[in-house]
C-alpha cells in the first residue's frame, strides 16, 4: 500500500502537465495545420511578421505561397501565415 501512495503525486503531476500543457499544444497544432490546408487564392492574410497581403498562388510541392503586397509579390512558406490575424482580416463586417 505504501508503494502505491508514493507514486500518486508523480502520477498527478504527469496528469496536470498533460492536461495543461501537452493537450492544448496538440489542439493548437491541429488547428494551424487545418488552417494552412484550407488557404485558397484570393484570401487576405497577415504573416507572423506583420506583412499584409493577398494570396496569388499556392504551391503544394514545397508548401509555399506567393503573396501580393502593395510593394510587389513575395514568396512565403505557409507556416509563416498567422492564423489569428488572418481570421480577423477575413471576418465579415457587422
Amino acid at each position: 500500500m505504501g508503494d502505491i501512495t508514493s507514486f500518486l503525486p508523480i502520477l498527478a503531476m504527469f496528469a496536470v502537465v498533460y492536461f495543461f500543457m501537452i493537450a492544448p499544444q496538440m489542439k493548437r497544432s491541429k488547428q494551424e495545420k487545418k488552417f494552412a490546408a484550407e488557404l485558397k487564392k484570393g484570401d487576405k492574410i497577415v504573416t507572423k511578421s506583420g506583412l499584409h497581403g493577398k494570396i496569388l498562388e499556392l504551391n503544394d510541392k514545397d508548401r509555399s505561397c506567393i503573396i501580393e503586397t502593395m510593394s510587389g509579390k513575395l514568396k512565403f512558406d505557409r507556416s509563416s501565415i498567422s492564423m489569428e490575424l488572418s481570421k480577423v482580416v477575413n471576418a465579415p463586417e457587422k
